[in-house]
């Protein structure tokens, strides 16, 4: 539908989904939930994600992208950097310029692209460093996309990313209920009509945001996911070796695949990813 009949996603942990569970355990994630929308229902629709967690720049360009131009897909969905610009003195125009030759390949092929900047992390305890780089990064995604008449989905200026709700204790992965706004806001920025609104702010909440405040959180933060992160960094080793893509190859949304659709107890699409009561 939409003149979008195979979609590829390509990235990182971002892309895959993570930490938006399904019941079975797997993850569903903002790609996963644009596919649904795109797909309509529509049999003839393909869908392919090569994502994977830990995945830096150099193996996303190595790996996937060759995968996404051999498959001439009719959209690809590009994400990736994060994980090195966040490393300790990356050089992040480095990181960009190899970016850049990822896009230019699957733009000269023909193929739409669609990328993705960075969010403000200027809420985030600890993370909030890492602000400066991450614009930096940004401002060069958005002068490759002009170069290239690629279409960006700007999360800088997503309001409701800069709520704590929208993040996961590990302070780097979204909730659920993020994953579904990036995906309407990707879905609008496709022009692909939607039902709802990605801008509707939280419910006030009068519970205080400790994890993001409070030394011991940050404490707790560090030894849980910070320097776990760290050691495997040095090590050359990743959260996803020994793992596969979840959709290695286009193929057809199937209802019930915990690789496709997401459907309540009454065969219903839930684009929320919550329970719906029967």
């Amino acid at each position: 539908m939409y003149g979008i009949n195979s979609y590829v996603a390509i990235g990182d942990s971002f892309t895959e989904g993570l930490n938006d569970h399904r019941g079975d355990g797997t993850f569903r994630g903002w790609a996963d939930r644009l596919a649904e929308m795109l797909a309509g229902g529509e049999p003839g629709f393909q869908y392919a994600n090569l994502s994977l967690r830990g995945k830096m720049l150099d193996e996303i360009m190595d790996e996937q992208v060759p995968i996404a131009l051999e498959l001439k897909p009719d959209l690809v969905t590009l994400c990736a950097g994060g994980n090195d610009v966040i490393v300790p003195g990356a050089d992040v125009d480095a990181i960009a310029a190899r970016f850049e030759a990822g896009v230019a390949k699957l733009r000269a092929a023909g193929i739409p692209v669609v990328i993705f900047n960075g969010p403000d992390t200027k809420q985030l305890s600890v993370m909030s460093v890492l602000r400066g780089k991450v614009a930096i990064y940004n401002t060069h995604l958005w002068a490759i996309a002009a170069r290239h008449d690629a279409k960006m989905v700007d999360m800088w200026h997503m309001e409701p990313l800069h709520d704590r709700r929208a993040w996961s204790d590990d302070r780097l992965h979204f909730t659920p209920d993020a994953h579904r706004r990036i995906a309407l806001l990707t879905a609008e920025v496709l022009g692909v009509p939607v039902d709802e609104d990605w801008r509707e702010p939280y419910p006030a909440s009068s519970e205080p945001a400790t994890w993001m405040t409070s030394r011991r959180s940050d404490l707790a933060w560090t030894k849980m996911h910070l320097l776990p992160w760290i050691r495997r960094q040095l090590r050359g080793e990743s959260m996803g070796d020994g793992l596969s893509p979840k959709r290695p190859e286009l193929a057809p949304l199937v209802p019930n695949d915990p690789a496709g659709l997401d459907l309540d107890v009454r065969g219903n699409l839930d684009l929320r990813g919550n329970a719906t009561a029967s």
